[in-house]
């Protein structure tokens, strides 16, 4: 993203996330081209950045939308994304969300457990609906990536075993107010080895294959999300590569393929600004300490998540310093043993990759504001979230009566 940083700060100030909708846009060109010549659509992960504006643009582009909560598909349904490209996912649904699914008559409700399964029938008995169902399969394959991050294995809380699945899948069939149109799986996120994949989508493949042939169709083959980005040196999947990988163990199949990618349009398509307040040294240890903080872009603190960090037009002789907020926490960090030239009050530093799980994942810890959100598309710039006041976070505490305290 070639962009003049400083006038941004001046005109937003920080701390501050840029997106580059021209990126997110040849990213989602690149994977649905990538599954050209077969039936797919791309499901965005809502969780990976959730702000209208960046749901919309990819809604406008032809996207469909991948939601963990009753919110995300109410974000999803405001953006502009059609119902029937909406999908519903998550361990643990309420009641209220399931039904409210129903009712808007979104494309299918991912299932992962046998006890879900038993709501979502009841539910759509109680509206007189058919549910159309796909149910998530847990494929016991080692994604090799982050243990945080990673979903497929058994130790996991997401999805159900083969035979369960089975199980599950002839018990819909039976079932007046269930419809099995698809099935799901989903090994982990920031996935870099293709061999991972191919195994799991093999697995599946065979499954919808032995349910075709007790009579069970399945329209909508999702094979997930996860395909990984390049944060520091990783080598990443080629889209071409990925969807030939996938496309060569579903074959005879007439299936709709639905990716759920989040992390692969986003992370690279935003960057997180920040402000250097000082600098210290304690004994041998330097630290710059900025105004932005672990409650702005958690990654680091939770994953020890690495991204790359630069100061803005500075020069100097680089040495290593831990770049810190001002979070009371000793984890609140946004970089450790970074090469960083003398810094001084005012200097700007940009953490890269800071576009999926940076403010989605941001909170209000310490009664800190949340940063403000800006769009960069063609060159020009546009606030999509305004920075978060203080008002903003007591709104919903003062409203509330208070008389007993008085």
């Amino acid at each position: 993203m070639s962009l003049d940083i400083t006038t941004l700060v001046k005109k937003y100030d920080t701390p501050l996330y840029l997106y580059d909708f021209n990126n997110i846009t040849n990213r989602y060109e690149e994977l649905k081209d990538a599954f050209s010549g077969k039936k797919s659509l791309v499901a965005y992960a809502v969780k990976s950045n959730s702000n209208l504006a960046v749901i919309r643009h990819l809604a406008n582009l032809g996207a469909g939308a991948d939601c963990v909560s009753i919110g995300e598909v109410r974000r999803a349904l405001k953006a502009g994304v059609k119902k029937y490209r909406i999908i519903f996912s998550g361990v643990g649904k309420r009641d209220s969300e399931i039904r409210e699914a129903l009712q808007e008559d979104i494309l299918l409700i991912n299932l992962e457990s046998e006890a879900e399964m038993k709501r979502v029938e009841m539910i759509a008995v109680e509206l007189g609906k058919e549910a159309r169902i796909s149910i998530r399969v847990n494929p016991n394959v080692d994604p090799k990536t982050h243990p945080y991050i990673s979903t497929g294995l058994h130790e996991n809380k997401f999805g159900v075993s083969i035979d369960t699945a089975k199980r599950m899948y002839i018990y819909a069939k039976k079932s007046e107010h269930l419809n099995p149109v698809g099935i799901h799986f989903h090994i982990g996120s920031q996935l870099t080895e293709l061999a991972p994949i191919t195994e799991a989508c093999g697995i599946v493949a065979d499954l919808v294959r032995s349910l075709e042939a007790i009579g069970i169709e399945i329209k909508f083959f999702d094979i997930g999300g996860g395909i990984g980005v390049v944060y520091d040196d990783e080598k990443t999947i080629a889209p071409a590569d990925y969807a030939k990988a996938i496309i060569s163990q579903i074959k005879g199949l007439d299936i709709t393929i639905l990716s759920e990618p989040g992390r692969y349009m986003m992370a690279n398509s935003g960057i997180f600004v920040t402000s250097v307040l000082y600098e210290k040294v304690n004994g041998d240890k330097r630290f710059v300490i900025v105004d932005g903080a672990m409650n702005d872009l958690l990654r680091p603190s939770l994953y020890n998540a690495y991204h790359k960090i630069e100061a803005v037009q500075k020069e100097g002789e680089k040495t290593p310093a831990d770049v810190v907020g001002p979070v009371c926490e000793s984890g609140d960090f946004l970089g450790k043993n970074v090469e960083l030239p003398p810094l001084s009050h005012h200097d700007i530093l940009v953490v890269h990759s800071a576009g999926a799980y940076g403010f989605t994942m941001s909170s209000n810890y310490n009664t800190r504001g949340r940063a403000a959100e800006v769009a960069i598309l063609d060159g020009k710039d546009y606030l999509i979230r305004e920075r978060e006041t203080f008002e903003d976070q007591v709104r919903l505490e003062e409203s509330c009566d208070i008389s007993w305290q008085e």
